[in-house]
């Protein structure tokens, strides 16, 4: 499993968040820091006893974070929310159903890609039997977006390994 990152594909979304995290030079998980992502961009980002959300008015481009949840769940949300201001345009709530259900799917699987990014999967041990907890303190998020994203690298590995091996 060790070779994975040789020959893992990635998706277009995932080279998308490398090449936004080379432009702002984060290489290691220990960069990924939601402050300082959020300055880059000039997005204010709040926490308050209320659900996440983003506002854009204007020039002001905000992220509330709700206080009341984990900092996991925090950096979750605020990587779900910055994918909104980031990639998305219009008001959801006027949007068709189809759009704002492809908008919040591009969200959860840009959480998936930034906070476990396809350029930082060797400073993961997949050998480890507590290779969950491992991602989980790494990279600072719930050991559930760990077991899900640790899937979803296995199959496209596993995929891809077959896609070579058949004739």
């Amino acid at each position: 499993m060790q070779t994975l990152t040789r020959i893992y594909p990635t998706t277009t979304l995932e080279d998308w968040v490398t090449d936004f995290y080379s432009r702002l030079s984060i290489y290691r998980p220990e960069q990924i820091d939601i402050q300082l992502i959020a300055s880059r961009f000039r997005i204010y980002v709040h926490t308050k006893p209320m659900p996440s959300s983003h506002q854009i008015v204007g020039r002001y481009r905000g992220i509330t974070l709700d206080s009341r949840e984990s900092k996991e769940i925090q950096r979750e949300m605020f990587f779900h929310e910055l994918c909104h201001i980031l990639r998305h345009y219009g008001v959801q709530t006027m949007m068709p159903d189809a759009f704002r259900e492809l908008q919040e799917w591009d969200a959860r699987n840009f959480i998936r890609y930034a906070a476990i990014p396809q350029h930082m999967l060797q400073y993961i041990n997949f050998e480890d039997p507590y290779v969950i907890d491992q991602m989980s303190n790494l990279f600072k998020v719930t050991p559930e977006l760990c077991e899900e994203r640790l899937k979803q690298i296995k199959n496209r590995y596993i995929c891809k390994a077959a896609e070579r091996l058949a004739p």
